[in-house]
């Protein structure tokens, strides 16, 4: 025990309203707390492991609706919780409770798990009255508690790699499936921030090509109670505790300062880092749910109550409740956790999930609306990338194409269009066709460029590459819900047999799908996103939700073998294909028309026999297409002003299932093929002949030159 756990601390100064949270100073630690609607406040001290409770200071100071006090014997490591006293009245949106100790919402770092208990619930579980009950049992010995924080590291001569829009390749990772069975990682590293700092780690990135790790979330988030009581663990961590303190699961070390370190690491080496960011929801659920932090804090003002019903939440999310970001406090909140990760911990940017619901506002998606605006005029945050899954689960939330300037979004009808084409759906060329173009039909109606679009065919939400092309099926038992989670309408083909098989005729088609989803994804205009493992062919044996498998189904293999080697060659050689050409990395869309330095329209597409296609052309039928771009047609211009210009690009894609002859443009030049999803892999080649002869179900890539290295 040290001194500080024996002897209670004497001087309790006022302190301030502002920052809120536990803020060390250098001299002591200032503590506020926002609560409108709380009647008294009480900061609990624990030991240094957070175990029993040392001291109660009721808080006299209130300021604004922020209840503050300074500790100057208080040190860093000290940790702390809340008791809010105010009204239990669930009927009137009231859930204070101070029985229930509380997680700060600001805390940046915390001590201990949660241990699931019916003693965390602000009612009486059981109880025919349900939520309207009252629990007077301690909840402190369940509950993990803040730890007041040293903020310091040195970051050195650290800068963000600032990688254009255009030119990001962005890879979607999970910090502990990653690394976990990477046989080159040091063991007590593998699965943790530490491990992506590695050199094993970042050799792999580099060889792939990829600019930008984009993680899942890694804000302190707990395992749902019915998951923990079949023994499984949230694994992808969309069930937020805490917006600033990094997931203790993922540190080797326990200390924020991991995170940190793999930052800076992951910058020396070129990458960008952006957090999947979860701020429409908590993970305090329902009416029904557990008072932990928010809830019991203020609950009135946090969470969307119903108007009608102020027990009850309006859920969008589909987790049981909405953050109000209508309320400035809420909204305070975000912006100041968001702040905190770009400053504090130097990350590049965010994606955010279910990015409609914090758009809402008086029940309606308002995509210029407060939040929007918040970031917008902020110095630092409109500084950082910025990514929405563009919908929610209530009215409208649909919003694909609509998020305001600055922001970029997932495209799921790039998704949907590519896997259908490939899949041998008929009636999608005209979409697959807008879809390779940068999908000017969704952004180029308010002034956006192609890199609003965030293409990808897989992410972590859904089927992998390697079980697309395996599976017709989801295959979810392992969930324990009777295979009942997850998507229905994959638009997936298995090749003939469903999961595993010895036929090599299967085999190889899957090999050469896998081939031809990549490529069109990493030559399509817009941002490529892949996701983590599908470069190697990882296999969640047909599951698409694993959110709750921590273990060798959702732990990429990092087994050598002759199939996931040649493709992880075959991602590598697109990518450089990518990044050496600015044909495929546009900034502005495609107009159909010569530029003044070209004869050439920019783009035209053309039918098998060789001849542009005409309206008529684009029927349902279609299974072939070919995309011709002009080098001498790009109108964008390099870093410092001057033209540039590429080799023109031929981009055929056969979706039929026999082979068919594409007739070539001729301009009195060869062309080379590049790349062909026929063979695993492809040098460069001399076309000579007429017409180039497109294998079943594959892409090919040819270039010519014009004058231009």
């Amino acid at each position: 025990m040290t001194k500080r756990d024996h002897v209670p601390l004497t001087a309790i100064w006022p302190g301030r309203p502002y920052p809120l949270g536990a803020t060390w100073d250098g001299h002591g630690v200032n503590f506020a707390l926002f609560s409108r609607h709380a009647e008294g406040v009480e900061l609990c001290l624990f030991d240094d492991k957070g175990r029993h409770e040392r001291q109660r200071i009721r808080l006299r100071e209130r300021t604004n609706d922020v209840w503050h006090c300074y500790l100057p014997e208080a040190r860093p490591g000290m940790a702390y919780g809340y008791r809010v006293h105010g009204r239990y009245k669930p009927e009137e949106g009231h859930r204070f409770n101070p029985h229930k100790l509380l997680l700060d919402p600001y805390a940046k770092d915390l001590i201990g798990e949660l241990r699931w208990s019916d003693a965390l619930y602000g009612y009486s579980v059981g109880s025919k009255r349900q939520d309207l009950s009252f629990d007077r049992r301690d909840s402190a010995a369940f509950m993990p508690k803040g730890r007041v924080l040293e903020t310091a590291f040195t970051w050195s001569d650290d800068r963000r790699p600032e990688v254009p829009w255009q030119d990001m390749v962005i890879y979607e990772m999970h910090v502990r499936g990653f690394s976990k069975l990477h046989p080159d990682i040091p063991e007590h590293l593998r699965g943790t921030y530490g491990a992506l700092a590695t050199g094993p780690a970042i050799e792999h990135l580099k060889r792939l090509g990829v600019t930008t790790i984009e993680l899942l979330p890694v804000h302190a988030y707990l395992n749902d109670r019915h998951l923990a009581d079949k023994g499984l663990q949230n694994y992808w961590g969309y069930n937020t505790l805490g917006y600033f303190a990094p997931e203790v699961r993922y540190s080797a070390s326990a200390k924020v300062k991991e995170f940190k370190t793999m930052v800076k690491a992951l910058h020396a080496a070129g990458f960008e880092v952006i957090l999947d960011v979860v701020y429409n929801h908590t993970c305090e659920g329902n009416h029904l749910g557990p008072t932990l932090s928010m809830r019991g804090v203020d609950n009135a003002s946090y969470y969307i109550a119903n108007a009608a019903q102020p027990r009850y939440y309006d859920d969008f999310t589909g987790c049981g409740n909405t953050v109000n970001l209508e309320h400035p406090r809420a909204l305070q909140l975000v912006m100041d956790s968001l702040r905190y990760w770009a400053e504090e911990m130097h990350v590049d940017g965010f994606r955010f999930d279910l990015a409609s619901a914090l758009a809402r506002e008086a029940g309606k998606v308002e995509n210029l609306g407060g939040f929007f605006d918040a970031i917008r005029q902020d110095p630092t945050l409109n500084r950082v990338k910025l990514i929405a899954e563009p919908w929610d689960l209530g009215h409208g939330g649909y919003q694909v194409g609509n998020f305001p300037p600055g922001w970029a979004e997932w495209n799921d009808r790039y998704r949907d269009g590519m896997r259908g084409w490939w899949k041998g759906d008929e009636g999608v060329a005209g979409e697959v066709a807008k879809r390779l173009a940068g999908s000017q039909d969704l952004y180029g109606w308010s002034g956006k460029g192609p890199h609003a679009s965030i293409n990808f065919v897989t992410a972590h939400d859904g089927f992998t590459l390697q079980d697309l092309v395996s599976y017709n099926q989801k295959h979810n038992e392992a969930n324990g819900e009777d295979n009942r989670d997850g998507h229905d309408n994959n638009l997936s083909w298995n090749c003939g047999a469903e999961g595993p098989t010895g036929d090599p005729a299967i085999k190889a088609l899957r090999e050469r799908q896998k081939r031809n989803l990549l490529a069109t994804l990493l030559l399509s205009q817009g941002v490529p996103m892949l996701l983590a493992g599908d470069e190697r062919g990882h296999s969640q044996r047909g599951n698409n939700n694993a959110y709750c498998q921590d273990n060798e189904l959702t732990w990429l293999d990092w087994t050598p073998s002759p199939e996931g080697d040649a493709l992880q060659a075959f991602v590598a050689q697109l990518i450089r294909t990518r990044r050496q050409h600015p044909s495929f990395r546009r900034r502005s869309f495609f107009r159909g028309e010569p530029s003044a330095e070209s004869v050439s329209k920019d783009v035209v597409w053309l039918r098998p026999d060789g001849e542009e296609m005409a309206p008529a052309d684009w029927g349902p039928h279609v299974r072939c297409l070919g995309m011709l771009f002009s080098g001498t047609g790009l109108i964008d211009v390099g870093p410092r002003g001057e033209p540039q210009q590429d080799n023109d690009f031929l981009l055929l894609l056969n979706a039929y299932h026999e082979p068919l002859p594409f007739v070539l443009p001729t301009s009195g030049h060869h062309w080379t093929r590049l790349i062909d999803t026929a063979h695993e892999t492809e040098a460069s080649a001399e076309v000579a002949e007429r017409s180039c002869l497109l294998q079943d179900r594959s892409l090919a890539l040819l270039r010519r030159k014009l004058g231009t290295p």
